[in-house]
C-alpha cells in the first residue's frame, strides 16, 4: 500500500446489472473517500493484509466503511462505535457452513492480533439462511456485488479492496454523496421496512445528525 498522501488510483468493478456501480473516474469524492477509510487504523491494517487472504471476489464493505466517514463528519476517532468489519467473498464452489468457517478461521488468523471483529461472509450460501434469521426470503446471488447491491439502506452498500494496479477499487452503485450527506434511504431490492427502521434507530442512537428519506434506491 502507498502511504496516505499518495493520490489513489482507481478500477471499478465490472458491471453485472447497471453502470450506475462505475463512477465517475474525475469526481474527487472518490478519492476523499478512500483516504477517508484508511484513516481507520483498523480499515488500513486490514487492507494491508488483503493480498494474504486470497479471497474469491473479496471485499471489505458495509459498517467499517460508512461508520469511518460519519465518524470523521461527527469529529469522533474514526474507529469509534464500529462494532466488526465485514469481508465479503464469492464462492459458489463451496455453500457449506464448514467451508464458510474455515475462511473464518484464516481471517482470524490474519487479523486476529487486531484487536476487533473481522467477519467474512460467503454471498453464495445467503439465499441459504437470510429468510431463516431475518424472515424474508433472499435470492441466490451472483457476485459479492449483488450481496452489497441489497444492504437495507441505500447509502450504505459501499465496498472497498486493493487492485492489481497498487491502487484502489470502489464499489458504491448509489454512489458517495448520500453516504458523505448522511441520508438514510430504503433500498427497493431489501425493501423491508421494520428491518430498514430497526437499521435507522441504530445508526441514529450513535450518529443522530442522520437524516431519513423515504425516496427507495435500485441499483
Amino acid at each position: 500500500m502507498g502511504a496516505l498522501s499518495t493520490p489513489p488510483s482507481f478500477g471499478y468493478a465490472s458491471p453485472v446489472q447497471s453502470d450506475l456501480r462505475t463512477l465517475d473516474e474525475t469526481d474527487p469524492v472518490q478519492a476523499r473517500f478512500v483516504r477517508d477509510v484508511l484513516k481507520n487504523r483498523n480499515n488500513k491494517a486490514i487492507l494491508d493484509r488483503w493480498a494474504s487472504l486470497r479471497l474469491p471476489d473479496g471485499w471489505l464493505v458495509a459498517g467499517c466503511l460508512f461508520q469511518t466517514i460519519w465518524n470523521l463528519r461527527s469529529g469522533a476517532a474514526a474507529e469509534a462505535r464500529i462494532k466488526d468489519y465485514d469481508i465479503f467473498y464469492f464462492d459458489g464452489a463451496d455453500l457449506s457452513e464448514e467451508g464458510e468457517r474455515r475462511v473464518q478461521h484464516a481471517v482470524d488468523d490474519v487479523f486476529g492480533d487486531l484487536g476487533v471483529v473481522v467477519e467474512a461472509k460467503n454471498q453464495a450460501r445467503v439465499h441459504l439462511w437470510y429468510q431463516d434469521h431475518f424472515g424474508y426470503a433472499y435470492p441466490p446471488l451472483r457476485s459479492s456485488g449483488d450481496g452489497m447491491d441489497r444492504f437495507l439502506v441505500t447509502a450504505t452498500c459501499v465496498g472497498l479492496r486493493p487492485n492489481d494496479a497498487a491502487g484502489w477499487q470502489v464499489y458504491a452503485p448509489h454512489g458517495l454523496q448520500l453516504l458523505y450527506d448522511g441520508v438514510l434511504g430504503p433500498n427497493v431490492l431489501t425493501d423491508h421496512g421494520d428491518l430498514f427502521e430497526e437499521k435507522v434507530r441504530s445508526y441514529q442512537s450513535r450518529w443522530p445528525w442522520l437524516t431519513v428519506t423515504t425516496l427507495t434506491g435500485q441499483c
